[in-house]
C-alpha cells in the first residue's frame, strides 16, 4: 500500500549517528519532531535559518530548504568571479551563464550585488578591480566576456533589476563591442541583444545608445552571412525605430547621426540591404527573421499614421493648388477661361468629371480621417508619375453617359482608407507574427506603387461589374477580396502582384465564392437538419479524443517576457490516462516528443480548480508592453490549480491555443466551444453528411416525410411455396 501523499520524509543526519528519516504531516499538523526540546535543524552551509517546532509554515520551510543552496552556489560563484586566477574565472562565469536563467539563483545572486560585479568587468575592458585581464584579441578573454555578458543578459531578463539603473560607461563599452570591424560572433550577438534591451526598456537611456551606435556600422552588420547576426542587428534597428520619438520616425532608423542624411537615401540604402542580402539570399529565412523584417514593415507603413490622420484644410491655398493640379494633369486646363463665373463653372465641372463627391469644393472630401491627406498625396503620386495611366483612368470615366462612369475621386479616397485598413497603418506589430511581404521591400515608393496598381484593379473590376454609383460599396468589396486574395500568395514583386491580380477577375471572385459556397453543408430541410442533430455526438467525442491525443502528444511554449532574441522554451504533456499534467524547462525547441523522464514538474488534473484566458490570466494582468499586446492576450490562458498557483501558457500560434483550451476543457468535462472546434465540428459533420447522403444525389428531399398508406382491406397478398 503507497504511503499517504499528506506525508513526507525528512533525513537527518549528525555526527556520531545514523540517519534517520522523519515523517512529517503536511496537512493535518501541528507536526512535531521527536526530541525537538533538545534540537533544532539548522543547514549547515547557509544562514542561521533553523527548522523548529515553530515553524509551521510549510511551504515557507521547504522554500527556504530550496533556497538555500541557491544562496551559497551564487555567493561562492561570486567569489570565484572576483579570483585572480584566469581559469577560475573563466569556469565560474561559465557556470553562472547556466545558472542565471534560475530565478531563485538569480536573486539571491543579485540581492549580493552580482549584476554590478559584471557590470564593472564589462565597463573596465582589459583592467578589472580583481586584476588585469588579457586582450580582447585573447581567446580566454574572448570567452569570458561571451560568458559574462550571456549572464547579464538572463540576470536582467528577470525584471529583479531596472535597466534605467545601467551606466553610460557600460553602454559605450557595449556600444564598441559592436562597432569593432572584427569581433567575436557570440559577443556581437549578446552586445546587439543588451543594446536591444536597453532601447526596448529604458526611455531615458534611449539617447546614449541612439548616439553611440552608428547607422553604417549597424548595416554592415546585416550583410554578413550569418543570419542570426542579420536578426540582432535589424532587431535592434526596429527598437530604435520603435522608441523613437515622434520628430525622428520619419527617418526609418531614428539615428541622430542621420540627422545630416536625408531620410529617404537611408530608407532606399536600407531597403536595398535588405532585399539583397536577406531576402533574396541564398539561405531560408528563419522564423525571428520573418517577425524582424515584418516588424519593420509595420513600423515603415506607420510612418504613414500622421498623413493619414491629417484633415485637409479647405482654407489653405498650398494644399488646395494640389488639387487644382490633379484637375490640370487630368483636362490640361493651363488656359484662363476669363472671368471668375466662368472659372468656377468650368472648375465645378470638372471636379464632377475627376469623381470627387464635393464638386463645388473638393477640398471637404478630405477632411474625413482616415484616410486624411494620404488619399491626396496617392492621387498625386499618381498624376505624377503615372501621368498616362491617371489620364486615361479620368477621361475614359468622365467621357461616359450610361451612369456606369467610374468616379475616381470617390474611389481613391475609399482605396486609400481600405488598403490602410488590410495593411493595419498605425498598428503597432503583433508579437510572433511573421506576415512580411517580399515586394514591399522591392520598390523605394511601395506604398504608393501598390495604390497604383490597386487603383487600375478597382477601374478595371467597376468596367467587369458593370457597376453605376449604386453599387459603389459591392465594387469596393470585390476589390478588397481580389487585394486580400493575392497577398495571401505572397507575390515576391509589384509585378508579380499585376500578374496575380489580373487573373483574380470578378468572374473569378464569382467563381471562388461559388465553389466555396458549394463545399459548405447549406443544406437546410428538417430531415436534413434531424440527421445532422444525430450526426453531431459522434463527431464531437471525435474531436474530444484528438484534442486529448494532441495534449498526450505535448507541446513546445515560449517563455512569458523573454523579450531578447535568444529564446527560452518549455514543454508540457498530459500522461497517457490523461490524470496527469507533466511539464518542464528546454533549452532549445524539441525535435520529436519529448519523454516524461525530462519533464521534471507535474500536475494532477484533479487539482485544477479553472481555466482563465486572455486578461484574466495572472500572467497578463502586469502593465507590461509585451503583456498588452493584442496578439499575446488572444494566445494567452492559465491553469489555476490552487489559490496562489498559476501554469501560465502563451500559445505559439492560434490552433495550438485552441487544442489546448479545447482539451484542457474535456478533461474538466466541460464544452470545447473554441473557434477550431466549430471549424473541425462543420467539416466533419459536412463530410459526414454527404458520405450518407450520395446515394441521394440530384434527388429532391421532402420537407416531410411522407404520409404513412392506409391499411389494406385484406392480407390475402402472400404466396405460400411448397
Amino acid at each position: 500500500m503507497p504511503p499517504p501523499s499528506d506525508i513526507v520524509k525528512v533525513a537527518i543526519e549528525w555526527p556520531g549517528a545514523n540517519a534517520q528519516l522523519i515523517e512529517i504531516d503536511q496537512v493535518r499538523g501541528p507536526w512535531s519532531l521527536s526530541g525537538s526540546e533538545q534540537f533544532a535543524l539548522r543547514y549547515a552551509d547557509g544562514p542561521q535559518l533553523y527548522i523548529t517546532e515553530q515553524v509551521r509554515d510549510r511551504k515557507m520551510w521547504f522554500d527556504g530548504i530550496y533556497k538555500l543552496p541557491q544562496t551559497r552556489a551564487a555567493r561562492q560563484l561570486l567569489e570565484r568571479i572576483q579570483s585572480h586566477g584566469i581559469d577560475a574565472r573563466l569556469e565560474a562565469l561559465k557556470e553562472l551563464a547556466k545558472l542565471s536563467a534560475d530565478p531563485t539563483f538569480a536573486t539571491e545572486f543579485i540581492n549580493m550585488e552580482g549584476i554590478g560585479t559584471l557590470a564593472r568587468l564589462v565597463e573596465s575592458g582589459t583592467e578589472t578591480s580583481v586584476g588585469v585581464l588579457p586582450n580582447l584579441c585573447s581567446h580566454s578573454f574572448g570567452e569570458m566576456l561571451a560568458f559574462t555578458l550571456t549572464a547579464f543578459l538572463e540576470l536582467m531578463d528577470h525584471g529583479i533589476v531596472s535597466w534605467d539603473l545601467i551606466s553610460l560607461s557600460f553602454i559605450k563599452q557595449i556600444a564598441g563591442y559592436v562597432n569593432q570591424p572584427m569581433v567575436d560572433v557570440s559577443i556581437l550577438q549578446r552586445s546587439l541583444a543588451i543594446l536591444e534591451s536597453i532601447v526596448l526598456n529604458s526611455h531615458s537611456l534611449y539617447q546614449r545608445v541612439a548616439q553611440e551606435i552608428t547607422v553604417g556600422q549597424l548595416i554592415a552588420h546585416l550583410q554578413v552571412s550569418n543570419q542570426e547576426i542579420q536578426t540582432y542587428a535589424i532587431a535592434l534597428i526596429n527598437a530604435l525605430f520603435l522608441k523613437a520619438p515622434e520628430d525622428r520616425r520619419q527617418c526609418v532608423c531614428a539615428f541622430p547621426s542621420l540627422q545630416e542624411m536625408a531620410s529617404t537615401l537611408a530608407q532606399k540604402h536600407l531597403r536595398s540591404i535588405i532585399l539583397n542580402h536577406i531576402i533574396r539570399g541564398n539561405r531560408p529565412i528563419k522564423a525571428e527573421m520573418a517577425h524582424q523584417l515584418y516588424v519593420l514593415q509595420v513600423l515603415t507603413f506607420n510612418l504613414l499614421e500622421e498623413r493619414m490622420m491629417t484633415k485637409m484644410d479647405p482654407s489653405d491655398q498650398m494644399q488646395r493648388d494640389i488639387i487644382f493640379e490633379l484637375r490640370r494633369i487630368a483636362f490640361d486646363g493651363d488656359s484662363d477661361p476669363g472671368g471668375t463665373e466662368k472659372r468656377k463653372a468650368m472648375y465645378t465641372k470638372d471636379y464632377k468629371m475627376l469623381g470627387f463627391t464635393n464638386h463645388v469644393n473638393p477640398a471637404v472630401d478630405f477632411t474625413q480621417t482616415p484616410p486624411g491627406m494620404l488619399a491626396l498625396d496617392n492621387m498625386l503620386y499618381l498624376a505624377r508619375l503615372h501621368q498616362d495611366t491617371y489620364i486615361r483612368i479620368v477621361l475614359e470615366n468622365s467621357s461616359r453617359e450610361d451612369k456606369h462612369e467610374c468616379p475616381f475621386g470617390r474611389c481613391a479616397i475609399e482605396l486609400t482608407r481600405m488598403l490602410c485598413e488590410i495593411l493595419q497603418v498605425g498598428e503597432l506589430p503583433n508579437e510572433g507574427c511573421n506576415d512580411y511581404h517580399p515586394m514591399f521591400f522591392t520598390h523605394d515608393r511601395a506604398w504608393e506603387e501598390f495604390f497604383c496598381i490597386c487603383i487600375q484593379l478597382l477601374n478595371k473590376t467597376w468596367k467587369e461589374m458593370r457597376a453605376t454609383a449604386e453599387d459603389f460599396n459591392k465594387v469596393m468589396q470585390v476589390v478588397r477580396e481580389q487585394i486580400t486574395r493575392a497577398l495571401a500568395m505572397k507575390p515576391t514583386s509589384l509585378d508579380q502582384l499585376k500578374s496575380k491580380l489580373r487573373a483574380l477577375s470578378y468572374s473569378e471572385i464569382l467563381r471562388l465564392r461559388q465553389s466555396e459556397r458549394m463545399s459548405q453543408d447549406d443544406f437546410q430541410s428538417p430531415p436534413i437538419i434531424e440527421l445532422r442533430e444525430r450526426i453531431q455526438p459522434e463527431i464531437l467525442e471525435l474531436i474530444k479524443q484528438q484534442r486529448l491525443n494532441r495534449l498526450c502528444e505535448g507541446s513546445c511554449f515560449r517563455k512569458v517576457g523573454n523579450r531578447r532574441r535568444q529564446e527560452k522554451f518549455w514543454f508540457c504533456r498530459l500522461s497517457l490516462n490523461h490524470k496527469v499534467l507533466h511539464y518542464g524547462d528546454l533549452d532549445d525547441p524539441p525535435q520529436g516528443e519529448v519523454p516524461f523522464e525530462m519533464l521534471s514538474d507535474k500536475i494532477p488534473v484533479s487539482d485544477i480548480k479553472s481555466v482563465v484566458t486572455g486578461k484574466d490570466c495572472p500572467h497578463m494582468k502586469e502593465k507590461s508592453a509585451l503583456k498588452q499586446n493584442k496578439e499575446v492576450l488572444e494566445l494567452a490562458f492559465s491553469i489555476l490549480y490552487d489559490p496562489d498557483e498559476a501554469l501560465n501558457f502563451v500559445a505559439p500560434n492560434k490552433y495550438e491555443y485552441c487544442v489546448w483550451i479545447d482539451g484542457l476543457s474535456a478533461l474538466l468535462g466541460r464544452e470545447m466551444n473554441s473557434d477550431l472546434t466549430r471549424s473541425d465540428l462543420d467539416t466533419l459533420i459536412s463530410m459526414e453528411m454527404k458520405l450518407r447522403l450520395l446515394d441521394l444525389e440530384n434527388i429532391a428531399i421532402p420537407d416531410a416525410p411522407p404520409p404513412v398508406p392506409k391499411e389494406p382491406s385484406t392480407y390475402n397478398f402472400t404466396y405460400n411455396y411448397g
